[in-house]
């Protein structure tokens, strides 16, 4: 059911809702058995979250057709008897459970890690949340646009009039929320090696404010020793380097832009041979004294001149031809038709019924030899009775007594966590 076969043999047990979803998405994209416990008609809130709807109005959203691709769909009430029970009993052959929910969840339930512990020594359980399961914040309700904000991640608007294009003060995507998944799976499978080698599990936490918090060290471990460390002479006042057109966006013929990436040396004076303006090697852009700025102002304006020249393709075939940095400034749209990103076989196809075949991107990850084609992800419950009968072993008498006749669990009302 899952993407490739890396982790043929992990099997995961998830109770995670939205962004936390992802954790379990990368790990069933490498091949990890993920099975996804649900309950309510509705399930995973992510199933229809998000501004387009595939095939009809109330069709599911593209974050659950990524996050929640190549698992298994459980329906427990685990607010039942039967229901953490059959949930404990899973877990007891699992090498991990995602805790995906408020904070603290499942000990709320009386099924959390001391309770996995007594099923599963060797079990690893990862927490994944917003604000952390420590902190005066830890209970504040968050999400992906918050945990940016927090870390000075995202920059926000606060318009005197009603904004019109974007979310959450700000038209940039965000980052922590993104990110939380790939730092989860992360922990999880270093745990589960651990656990492999000592057998013994332990309890991991992510939480979205402290991904987004160690996004980029070098602005906050730098503001953390303002006191212990010195500006770098070799820098601009304005925390630039002093050839910082060399590394900057052009508009080209086109109306389009360019990136050039050209810091280096070799790149820089193979641009200047390629473009006939080798007089530009005259400038100097290493010093950082006073006529500095007016120097780097000066070679922008050149570059400027120089880049409008070519259209954005045009300037691609040159950087290739001759050896120098850089790249093309793509929309989305630009990118899914980008000959490189065709040729690195960027997505893969998936009959899905009732609207045909659709086409999604893939794993990022590559592995030689193998295709990444996973299953689009179940119906809520979808493989309640496949998983309790050959995972926790139940008979199908326990299996009727655990849910109804449509595999929902029994005695479950509308609640989705």
């Amino acid at each position: 059911m899952s993407g490739y076969s890396l982790l043929d043999g992990i099997r995961v047990l998830e109770v995670a809702q939205l962004a936390p979803s992802s954790l379990g998405g990368h790990l069933a994209d490498l091949g990890a058995e993920v099975i996804k416990v649900e309950s309510g008609a509705l399930g995973d809130p992510v199933r229809v979250g998000g501004a387009r709807a595939v095939g009809s109005p109330d069709g599911p959203a593209f974050m659950h057709l990524r996050w929640n691709r190549g698992k298994k769909s459980v329906a427990l009430d685990l607010r039942s008897d039967g229901g953490r029970r059959a949930f404990l009993d899973i877990a007891a052959s699992c090498d991990a459970v995602i805790e995906g929910m408020r904070g603290g969840y499942l000990d709320w339930l009386g099924i959390g890690y001391e309770q996995l512990r007594e099923v599963n020594p060797a079990l690893v359980l990862c927490t994944v949340s917003g604000m952390g399961a420590d902190g005066p914040y830890r209970t504040l309700g968050t999400g992906g646009p918050v945990f940016d904000a927090y870390a000075g991640l995202r920059e926000v608007n606060t318009p005197d009039d009603p904004p019109r294009t974007g979310i959450a003060g700000s038209t940039t995507p965000p980052i922590a929320m993104y990110a939380l998944g790939a730092y989860g799976a992360m922990g999880v499978l270093a745990a589960i090696h651990r656990a492999g080698v000592t057998g013994t599990g332990c309890h991991v936490e992510v939480a979205g404010i402290d991904v987004a918090a160690a996004w980029m060290p070098d602005m906050t471990d730098a503001e953390l020793n303002k006191t212990r460390s010195v500006p770098r002479p070799t820098w601009l006042p304005d925390g630039r380097l002093p050839d910082w057109p060399r590394l900057e966006a052009y508009r080209t013929l086109d109306g389009e832009a360019i990136l050039f990436g050209s810091h280096v040396d070799k790149f820089w004076h193979n641009f200047l041979r390629a473009v006939g303006r080798e007089d530009l090697l005259e400038v100097d852009l290493t010093s950082t004294d006073d006529g500095a700025p007016a120097r780097a102002d000066r070679v922008w304006r050149a570059l400027t001149e120089i880049f409008a020249q070519r259209t954005r393709a045009e300037w691609v075939e040159l950087f290739l031809e001759h050896e120098i940095a850089g790249g093309p400034v793509n929309s989305v749209e630009d990118m899914i038709t980008d000959p490189h990103f065709r040729a690195r076989a960027n997505t893969y196809r998936v009959e899905y019924a009732g609207v045909g075949e659709m086409e999604f991107v893939a794993s990022p990850v590559r592995v030689t030899g193998e295709d990444f084609a996973p299953h689009l992800p179940p119906d809520v419950g979808a493989d309640t009775a496949e998983v309790l009968r050959t995972v926790a072993g139940y008979d199908d008498a326990r299996i009727t007594a655990t849910t109804d006749s449509r595999g929902v669990p029994a005695g479950a009302g509308s609640h989705s966590d």
